[in-house]
């Protein structure tokens, strides 16, 4: 009887440790489909910023709508998106898939298409300001963002000038449709002149009777006057779908990535 007992003991010791042993990590077997599965926090472990890059195709997809700053936890990944070379790379791939089709075109050569051009964070960029205002996680501040656009320093997207300057060269014609306001137009003249935009076809700036009114009807209506006057709109392009929703879009559109702030 206490031979039983001595072995029933040794067995249960003998289960327990291996039990104890088959829960250490390094023995752990993942059923894995691809190497890169457990970096991508499938495998249940957090990876830092995950949350944050799911965030950003939530609105670059136009499913997080509404959003009045960018999360709290976000700014840092966010800066170093916009800092780093990937939103330049984003950047170049949708120029370079906007001129593959403008190439494509068999183009009526009679002065009438044009392709729309948003202004900020499209032709110009305003990341010197937004890197002093948390990229997006302050909320927006119409006096501070405009005593930045009356300084007339914000840089080119440098794709969207090499796009500008291709399209031209095509014998497409440019027009700017901008939500900046009227008495901005002198100074907005100036920045785009300075960096390189020195042509275009109409400037378009939001007159104060569309006070009220959304991004979409504003640019949706004075696209509608543009071809009521015979232009063609071929491709438009913009950060915001704002820019790209609506009515009279064009043939073609084109979301330039933004991450920053929101427009209805």
């Amino acid at each position: 009887m206490a031979l039983l007992l001595v072995l029933f003991l040794a067995n249960i010791l003998a289960i327990s440790e291996g039990l104890s042993s088959s829960s250490q990590p390094d023995i752990v077997v993942h059923h894995q489909i691809h190497l890169l599965r457990p970096q991508s926090g499938a495998g249940g472990n957090p990876v830092p910023g995950l949350s944050c890059l799911s965030w950003r195709l939530g609105v670059e997809t136009n499913n997080i709508v509404g959003w009045k700053t960018i999360p709290q936890q976000c700014e840092g990944y966010v800066g170093h998106y916009m800092l780093g070379q990937q939103y330049r790379k984003d950047s170049k791939a949708v120029a370079n898939e906007a001129l593959l089709y403008a190439q494509s075109l068999k183009l009526r050569k009679d002065g009438k298409d044009v392709w729309v051009f948003d202004i900020d964070e499209t032709t110009l960029s305003n990341l010197p300001y937004y890197a002093d205002h948390g990229f997006g996680v302050e909320p927006y501040n119409a006096t501070l963002f405009n005593k930045w656009v009356m300084e007339g320093k914000a840089p080119a997207l440098p794709e969207s000038l090499k796009l500008y300057n291709q399209l031209l060269s095509l014998g497409i014609k440019a027009v700017f449709i901008t939500g900046r306001s009227e008495d901005q137009r002198s100074v907005t003249v100036s920045n785009l002149k300075k960096v390189g935009y020195h042509t275009w076809e109409r400037l378009i700036l939001k007159a104060s009777s569309y006070s009220g009114k959304t991004s979409v009807e504003y640019k949706s209506n004075e696209r509608r006057k543009l071809e009521k006057k015979g232009y063609k709109i071929i491709g438009n392009i913009g950060d915001q779908w704002s820019d790209l929703l609506g009515t009279n879009t064009g043939n073609r559109t084109f979301k330039l990535p933004d991450p920053m702030y929101y427009i209805s």
